[in-house]
């Protein structure tokens, strides 16, 4: 009885296209307000970031890529994988920037203290590595 009610289960829930775009959603919409809040509110904090750590300010725009341009082709489903990879790189500059000495840290509520920075490495990997699907705008598998 509980084998057959879990086959009708699987059975039923199984859409591998719709859960790659509830996966690209999730990735690309959050990380989206990370990005315009950069886009809207500018850039200042990192470059002054970049140049304390004796790199170039300008570099800063690069966050502006990938947080802002990528995520909106991984929502859109179009150059879904290379995005993806970008919005990773992005989250491994941005540890290494800020999130290097809070590795082995806990926040004041118990959580990991870079933990939305592994959710989106990982979540944009797992994009990368599953596709964009179906639902894309992207015309043809190349696209997508």
């Amino acid at each position: 009885m509980v084998k057959s009610l879990l086959s009708a289960v699987n059975e039923k829930l199984t859409c591998d296209d719709l859960g790659k775009l509830l996966l690209r959603l999730a990735v690309g919409g959050l990380m989206l307000f990370h990005g315009l809040h950069k886009l809207f509110g500018g850039i200042d904090g990192i470059s002054g970031m970049l140049v304390a750590k004796g790199l170039p300010g300008f570099i800063a725009y690069g966050v502006l890529i990938g947080e802002v341009v990528a995520p909106v082709l991984i929502i859109l489903g179009v150059m879904t994988r290379p995005a993806a990879l970008v919005l990773a790189f992005t989250m491994i500059v941005a540890w290494l920037m800020v999130g290097m000495g809070e590795t082995f840290v806990l926040d004041k509520v118990g959580a990991w203290a870079i933990e939305s920075l592994v959710y989106f490495f990982i979540g944009s990997l797992a994009v990368a590595f599953l596709g964009a699907g179906r639902f894309a705008v992207g015309n043809g598998p190349a696209w997508r």
